[in-house]
């Protein structure tokens, strides 16, 4: 079965190490194969990776994208202990990414990986909303 990827105008995907282009008008895709594949707006940079829990992902989405777990496994669980040492209300995720790693199901590690992500932000915003200075009136 085909993947489907409908792609907006100017949007990138990345299919292994090859960034596509879409030109100015709206395009659908059927990609056959096992090669890796990112939307734009599933890619984090070196520079986005701003955050412990996106440090986790880029790692992850590096060993997606070269299909090798090996060259960056030490520095991942450096990353995750990290992480778990800082918020260890992160375990069920870092434990399913894991999980994900260990099988070769490195797009739901990243899946997972987002979702982290996500639980990060929350973190830090009730953090930062609660640790707010009361005001004098």
């Amino acid at each position: 079965m085909s993947l489907k990827v409908e792609l907006k105008a100017g949007e990138r995907l990345l299919i292994g190490n090859c960034v596509i282009t879409n030109s100015d008008q709206r395009t659908k895709l059927f990609i056959n194969g096992t090669a890796p594949i990112l939307r734009e707006k599933d890619i984090l940079t070196e520079k986005t990776a701003n955050t412990p829990a996106k440090r986790l992902y880029f790692a992850v989405q590096l060993m997606y994208l070269d299909d090798d777990i090996s060259k960056l496994r030490d520095q991942y669980f450096t990353l995750s202990n990290d992480l778990l040492n800082a918020a260890p209300s992160t375990l069920p995720f870092i434990e399913q990414i894991n999980n994900e790693i260990l099988t070769l199901n490195l797009y739901k590690a990243l899946r997972t990986a987002k979702q982290l992500i996500e639980y990060e932000t929350e973190l830090l915003n009730a953090t930062t909303s609660s640790t707010s200075l009361p005001t004098n009136s």
